[in-house]
């Protein structure tokens, strides 16, 4: 199957007109067959009946009719055009039996906000997103910009530009998360050919023995050998590094060229200059679409920083195994030029790793210069439970956002540097889970069960299952197990008003935030997955493969059985 991607595509905001290249999105100009799906008969998942192709809708890709965002990559783009595909409501009438009952299960109903479900949101929304999460106003910043956006009635939600997964309602979350876990499934057994012209390179820039394997990549990329000719993107601290040594670098590109007869002896060695790049963290964040693939040099670390670094849209990831364990990186490194080549050459197997979204909300301080003195006393004694399960008034809100993470691995709340236990509240949609003394809580992907979450006592789970691991770190009770909740619940953890001291949140080990008494951290499904490269071959005997071989999952001695005998009657 094969789909045109549209190419004549608006340059994106703030587009560096150094770079005139980087204001397009993954789609060519001069191709325009861009991206191939081609289906896999010796995955081991796929059914005879399978390889029917008209059996089951497969992955379609943009068509003159349906734009590629500026800021959509590879991946997401399926998703636009996965979720543009499913049928409509309209669709089913022949089937007079079924009801619409989702707002008497109540999965219309918005999980927070609070008290502004129960007027103008039973249709889906389309919003933009505003530019930043903290406010300085009473109130919750994107909450505003959700009720100025357009309210159309059974409007799509954008994959780019829409709410937070936090502010879907139950019925949303469910559906993007089943859809994401869907259109995973079935990359699995396809392998995506695409056109790929901007590389990112990512590794370990402290590290002096990695930077030599960066420059052998970055120049076999940047070789006259290659058919594309590549632009290849490290980190702007290379730049002077002398180990990498870019000069140098682009003087033995210089004269294999000209050897080579491809480029005059009187060019300038500046021409190569422009095929040589530097990103920086500020355009990860602003620019996600200017880089087409990733290649990470490290270990599973390396792979976190990359999905830090892409906190919207991930162009897939290619990840090098050259660190300790590697649950996440799944090549050798010794045949790079092989595996990039056939990369490159036949296509990828990706495999869409659920991340979650994380938002800090603080306490709002109320204000009323009306109150009396007793009221202003008693308004003191807030509890977090009424304020996060009770009914809110539309015209009070109690929390405001204050910074938005997407997390591939866990979001860690605990006592930080408090010798004292930290003391917070556990909530599930609209109800109130459970008190937590301990140490704090572990709220793992599946991907980062075998990281914190395997340390504190948690379960081992694939990375396939859609869920949310949560797990104690040294509880202060007997009775506190490790749980396993599905994906569409909206976790939030908070720390309760009358707490001897407050608590730290982390994100996959960054961006240390500290909770005081009355602020809590959401934790959702994210609407934007990782993308991983993943070998041919099977994804689950290799997962099993690694938690036995890197970890030792129930290795022991056999059982000896020399000189045993049945017993005699």
């Amino acid at each position: 199957m094969t789909g045109d991607a549209d190419a004549n595509v608006p340059p994106a905001p703030g587009a560096n007109d150094s770079y005139p290249d980087e204001r397009h999105s993954i789609s060519s100009n001069d191709d325009s067959t861009a991206i191939e799906v081609i289906f896999d008969p010796g995955n081991p998942y796929r059914r005879k009946s399978s390889l029917v192709y008209n059996e089951t809708a497969n992955p379609k890709l943009a068509t003159s009719r349906s734009k590629q965002l500026p800021t959509q990559c590879l991946v997401h783009q399926l998703l636009e055009d996965y979720r543009n595909d499913r049928p409509k409501s309209g669709h089913r009438q022949n089937n007079s039996k079924q009801e619409d009952v989702t707002t008497q299960a109540g999965l219309d109903q918005y999980v927070e906000p609070k008290g502004t479900a129960t007027k103008s949101h039973h249709a889906n929304v389309s919003a933009i997103e505003p530019e930043s999460d903290a406010s300085t106003e009473a109130g919750q910043a994107d909450e505003k910009s959700w009720k100025q956006a357009v309210k159309k009635p059974n409007a799509d939600l954008d994959p780019q530009y829409g709410l937070n997964s936090r502010l879907l309602t139950k019925k949303q979350l469910t559906d993007m998360a089943w859809g994401v876990r869907e259109l995973s499934r079935r990359l699995g057994s396809i392998r995506l050919k695409f056109k790929a012209q901007r590389i990112f390179l990512l590794t370990k820039v402290y590290d002096h023995e990695l930077i030599p394997k960066t420059r052998a990549v970055a120049k076999w990329l940047l070789s006259k050998d290659r058919g594309v000719r590549y632009t290849v993107y490290v980190e702007e601290s290379l730049k002077e590094n002398e180990d990498f040594d870019a000069r140098g670098l682009l003087q033995e590109l210089h004269t294999e060229y000209v050897d080579a007869g491809l480029m005059d002896g009187n060019t300038p060695k500046s021409a190569l200059n422009g095929r040589l790049r530097y990103w920086t963290e500020k355009m990860c964040h602003k620019r996600p679409q200017t880089f087409d693939f990733v290649i990470t040099l490290g270990g599973d670390g390396t792979v976190l920083y990359a999905s830090w670094l892409f906190q919207r849209i991930v162009p897939p990831v290619l990840s090098f195994a050259l660190g300790s364990l590697g649950f996440l990186t799944k090549f050798d490194f010794n045949e790079y030029q092989d595996i990039l080549t056939t990369a490159f050459r036949d296509g990828v197997t990706v495999s869409l790793r659920l991340r979650f979204e994380g938002t800090v909300m603080r306490s709002e301080t109320r204000t009323n210069q009306n109150e009396s003195a007793d009221e202003k006393k008693t308004q003191r004694k807030r509890d977090l439970i009424e304020e996060l399960v009770g009914e809110e008034r539309d015209d009070e809100h109690t929390h405001r956002p204050d910074g938005t993470y997407e997390i591939l691995n866990e979001i860690v709340i605990d006592r930080g540097p408090n010798p004292t236990m930290s003391y917070t509240e556990i909530f599930g949609d609209d109800e109130h889970f459970t008190s937590v003394l301990a140490d704090g809580v572990c709220v793992s992907t599946p991907t980062g069960s075998t990281a914190y979450n395997l340390a504190a006592g948690g379960s081992l789970c694939h990375p396939e299952n859609p869920v949310m691991l949560v797990t104690s770190i040294c509880a202060h009770t007997l009775s506190f197990r490790p749980i396993i909740l599905p994906d569409t619940i909206v976790l939030r953890i908070g720390v309760p008003y009358d707490a001897r001291t407050g608590s730290w949140a982390s994100f996959d080990g960054r961006e240390r935030v500290e909770l005081r008494p009355g602020d809590y951290v959401t934790i959702s499904a994210s609407r934007f997955p990782f993308a991983s490269v993943q070998p041919q071959g099977r994804r689950s005997e290799d997962w099993v493969n690694s938690i036995s071989g890197k970890l030792g999952w129930n290795t022991r001695q056999k059982q000896r059985n020399e000189g045993y005998k049945a017993w005699e009657k």
